[in-house]
């Protein structure tokens, strides 16, 4: 009995406090499936559906049948990937190279660090109607220096040529998540093990040899890693487009977000379901790349040291 009894007792002190946790969680749970899961398998939902005010009608696939052929949306779906290639990789190198600077101690590096690091405080508000200034084809800096030199033939409106428009809006977020990845690039340069590093030094390695064959090896997964972040980033980039261009001029800058924004609030359609036609096909596009990419990019042999 006493041996049974002792069994139970240290069963009872082992059970979890279910009570306890769902309390803990409930919370956090309603949130989630209020904000986050309920819209989400509402836009499956509304895909198949005409949804117009006060009512719905089952259409079946004809939405996704008619995004087919939408020349709009692979217009924007075209955009939306040249920037998502594009972008990362400029951000990601420039970073690098910057993270290198600071982590070899040039002079005035925490003043660097500083001005580098400041326009990933700003909001895309703000960084879209500097930028707009920026860009002004009469009075913004860019122009009036080409003039200043006599290069008067390269001043353009650049956010209003649809040639310039893209690569414009491309390079303001490359300057403006630069700092993000340089800081997250020094982190992981500071990480490295100090072991390997003064082994290297010892073998009398250089500057080049070190990095190439030391350190960039070292941080490659951090490499990958923000690489996969910027990519994800730019797939649903809205705020810049919206706030510079808004698609503007002729599409060149459309993104896929920004026309899932004007066919729900901005065309006189009324009709949610085809939105929601672009939002769910997009998201599964953006899912199966990502997957695509991290398992491509993915180290197959862990380092070890």
């Amino acid at each position: 009995m006493a041996s049974a009894t002792g069994f139970s007792a240290r069963d009872d002190g082992l059970r979890k406090p279910w009570g306890a946790i769902i309390v803990f969680l409930l919370p956090a749970l309603t949130f989630y499936v209020a904000l986050t899961a309920y819209p989400a398998i509402r836009t499956f939902w509304n895909s198949f559906h005409k949804v117009l005010p006060r009512r719905e009608v089952y259409i079946g696939l004809e939405n996704y049948v008619e995004l087919v052929h939408d020349e709009i949306f692979w217009h924007a779906v075209r955009n939306t990937f040249v920037w998502a290639a594009t972008s990362p990789l400029v951000e990601v190198t420039i970073a690098t190279l910057l993270a290198l600077a600071l982590y070899a101690k040039v002079p005035g590096a925490r003043l660097f660090r500083i001005a580098w690091f400041t326009p990933v405080l700003m909001s895309y508000i703000v960084v879209g109607i500097l930028w707009m200034w920026i860009y002004n084809y009469d009075w913004g800096p860019i122009n009036v220096a080409l003039r200043a030199i006599g290069l008067d033939a390269l001043a353009r409106p650049w956010l209003g040529d649809p040639n310039t428009a893209l690569p414009a809006l491309i390079f303001v977020t490359s300057w403006m998540w630069v700092g993000f990845n340089m800081v997250v690039m020094l982190a992981a340069l500071h990480s490295l093990p100090r072991e390997v590093i003064e082994a290297a030094e010892l073998d009398n390695c250089g500057w080049t040899e070190k990095l190439v064959f030391v350190i960039l090896p070292l941080v490659r997964p951090t490499l990958l890693n923000l690489v996969v972040l910027s990519f994800i980033g730019k797939m649903k980039i809205f705020d810049l487009v919206w706030i510079t261009t808004k698609g503007n001029p002729l599409w060149s800058t459309e993104t896929v977000s920004t026309y899932v924004y004007k066919r729900a609030f901005e065309w006189s359609t009324f009709d949610l379901g085809y939105p929601s036609t672009i939002a769910s096909l997009w998201f599964v596009i953006v899912l199966a790349t990502v997957l695509v990419l991290t398992r491509a990019l993915r180290t197959r042999d862990k380092l070890e040291y």
